[in-house]
């Protein structure tokens, strides 16, 4: 299973595991299809933050990404 530490940025999720912008698009992250917007806004967005600002519930957010092979954890703490 693939590790997301859940205070990754979008940017560096999409770095380390590039299939994921599929993922997240279906889910309804559509803009991330985007490079500039990677690359810009996704530097600081994390996925949580990006349900909250779209108002996606993370919870279904999470379930998908497990169902898609991701392991969703809390890694520094």
């Amino acid at each position: 299973m693939k590790v997301i530490d859940k205070k990754d940025t979008i940017y560096q999720i999409s770095k380390k595991y590039p299939e994921i912008v599929e993922v997240l698009k279906e889910v309804g992250f559509t803009q991330i299809s985007e490079p500039q917007m990677i690359a810009t806004v996704g530097r600081f967005m994390t996925i949580e933050k990006g349900c909250q600002m779209r108002g996606f519930s993370l919870e279904e957010v999470i379930e998908k990404l497990e169902k898609a092979g991701y392991s969703w954890e809390d890694i520094h703490e």
